[in-house]
């Protein structure tokens, strides 16, 4: 990988666990900061403003700003704009998404008849009335667009349920899948992590901890692409898989030595 411009972290399971950075993860990307490689730190994660990022990594000793940051806010405020900029939503997710979605100039429908488009985000307060709302704007022709299809999210004592949860409830009750996903492994995640960079495909690397979106998305974009065991995935679970990354490390501490190679 010596030859690569561009890295793209995954952030939880791949960079830290909740709370707890992975042992070495500030030295190795301040390293290849220092060595004038691009870095972007991509999340699925809504729950938290691109801003609290920052913070966090900074507070880990890793030299991040706002720039190095995309989540799927991001990119549906810039899907919105383009292909739905009137829009009217019912948003299922936490304070962060939302007060982003305002601040862009998004209105939220206060009765099913008023939405245009039902955003699906992972709510750690999900109940029955947002999935009723959701149902009712569905029937008066909502459009459905996810920020992630994430099952689980991983933390420092396992994992918990993510977004896949809400886009399961409404998907079972409406009878309808949804329109469109924003996040990782997403052709539009991938385009704006490629203009944020400035760098073609085959000049970066995505380093994550989840095959299904992470390894998957760099594979489709014709990336290079390097796995690590420290969140999700199991090497249990890549002798099943279709999606094979180029490198397999325990955890990013051993990026540096695999990219010499």
């Amino acid at each position: 990988m010596k030859n690569l411009k561009g890295y793209i972290f995954d952030l939880d399971g791949t960079v830290y666990l909740g709370k707890q950075l992975i042992e070495g993860a500030d030295t190795i990307i301040n390293s290849l900061i220092d060595e004038g490689k691009k870095v972007l730190f991509l999340t699925n994660k809504t729950i938290e403003s691109r801003q609290r990022y920052v913070e966090k990594l900074n507070g880990f000793n890793i030299n991040a700003s706002l720039e190095n940051i995309l989540n799927p806010t991001l990119t549906l405020i810039d899907y919105l704009r383009g292909h739905h900029p009137d829009a009217t939503l019912y948003v299922i997710g936490e304070q962060p998404i939302k007060d982003e979605l305002v601040l862009a100039g998004f209105r939220e429908g206060m009765a099913p008849a008023e939405v245009d488009v039902v955003v699906l985000s992972w709510d750690r307060e999900f109940h029955y009335d947002h999935l009723n709302f959701a149902y009712q704007s569905i029937k008066y022709g909502a459009k459905v667009i996810a920020t992630n299809p994430d099952r689980t999210c991983p933390v420092e004592f396992g994992d918990v349920p993510d977004c896949a949860g809400m886009i399961g409830a409404v998907e079972a009750v409406s009878g309808k899948k949804i329109d469109v996903q924003i996040g990782k492994p997403s052709i539009l995640t991938i385009e704006a992590a490629l203009r944020i960079l400035q760098l073609r495909p085959e000049e970066c690397v995505m380093v994550g901890d989840r095959l299904e979106t992470d390894i998957r998305m760099g594979i489709e974009a014709g990336m290079k692409t390097a796995l690590v065991l420290s969140g999700i995935t199991t090497e249990e679970d890549l002798r099943s898989t279709d999606w094979k990354p180029d490198y397999v490390l325990p955890s990013v501490k051993r990026l540096l030595s695999e990219k010499m190679t």
